[in-house]
């Protein structure tokens, strides 16, 4: 049991548990996830840590077929600006590998913002904390969970 599933266990979250042999070989986790599982890569979701300015660490949860705007995140928390966090800074933040961070259960729970297109679908898949293991549940339930925003962030 990773710490994403003991939340949603605890907390009686609807979820399906999805596992796949991940390849050590390949680094774009979020495709190989929409790969190994046949999934359409608009419900596939990859975790991003970002830094805002003054110094905040932040949670992007955005579909893997785009990309994450910087400027509509820091937008969206009426920061200066934003940058990707160090790998290392968010290994060390969230108690997650790359590859496998999940927005659930991270070590110290920071602010979320979950794009908007999420709630397209009556469910989605994000990493279950680690490499080759997603979890499918509702964009609703992710968004109480996490205490999350919701935001057009992705382009």
């Amino acid at each position: 049991m990773t710490p994403a599933i003991n939340l949603l266990k605890k907390n009686k979250t609807k979820f399906e548990i999805h596992k796949y042999d991940h390849d050590p070989l390949n680094t774009d986790f979020g495709k190989e996830a929409v790969t190994k599982l046949d999934l359409d890569a608009n419900q596939v979701y990859k975790t991003l840590l970002v830094e805002l300015t003054p110094k905040e660490l932040v949670v992007c949860v955005v579909p893997v077929s785009k990309m994450l705007s910087l400027k509509e995140v820091a937008s969206a928390f009426k920061a200066k600006k934003a940058v990707m966090a160090d790998k290392e800074e968010a290994q060390k933040v969230t108690g997650y590998l790359l590859g496998g961070i999940s927005p659930l259960g991270q070590k110290k729970r920071l602010k979320t913002l979950i794009d908007s297109m999420a709630f397209n679908f009556k469910t989605i898949f994000i990493s279950g904390g680690k490499r080759g293991l997603d979890l499918e549940l509702s964009p609703s339930s992710l968004k109480e969970l996490l205490n999350a925003k919701e935001g057009n962030i992705s382009v």
